[in-house]
C-alpha cells in the first residue's frame, strides 16, 4: 500500500505486528541484488507483507521481469521471513512494474538519481 503523498510503502503488517515489522525489515536488508549491489529494501522490491492465519504473506516485485536472479531473490526473501519470524511464509511475485522512484530515499545517490 502506498501513501498518496509519497512513494513510502506501508505494509499491512505495520499495523498488526509493529515489532515484527522492524525485525523483518532489518532481515530483508541482508538480501542484496547481486547485479545492483543494493538490498531488496533499498530497491523497494517488497511491496507488502501481512500475517494472516499464522502465515507470512509477501508481495515482491523484481527490477525487471526477466531478472536472472529473480527466482533466487524471491526464495531468499521467503526463507528470510520464515526464519526470522518462525512462521511459514509464502511469496507472490507482484505484477507492478519497478521504477527508480520506488527506491529508498538516497539509495540512488550513487547513480545520481536523487
Amino acid at each position: 500500500m502506498t501513501s498518496e503523498n509519497d512513494k513510502k510503502i506501508i505494509w499491512k503488517i505495520e499495523k498488526t505486528h509493529p515489532v515484527e515489522t522492524e525485525t523483518l525489515k532489518s532481515a530483508f536488508r541482508e538480501i542484496t541484488d547481486p547485479e545492483l549491489g543494493l538490498s531488496i529494501m533499498e530497491l523497494g522490491l517488497i511491496r507488502d507483507v501481512a500475517i494472516n492465519d499464522g502465515i507470512i504473506e509477501i508481495n515482491m516485485i523484481l527490477t525487471t521481469p526477466f531478472c536472472p536472479y529473480g527466482p533466487a531473490l524471491l526464495e531468499m526473501a521467503r526463507q528470510k521471513a520464515e526464519n526470522t519470524l518462525n512462521l511459514p511464509a509464502k511469496i507472490e511475485m507482484g505484477l507492478e512494474m519497478w521504477d527508480f522512484s520506488m527506491m529508498e530515499e538516497g539509495a540512488g545517490a550513487d547513480w545520481k538519481l536523487y
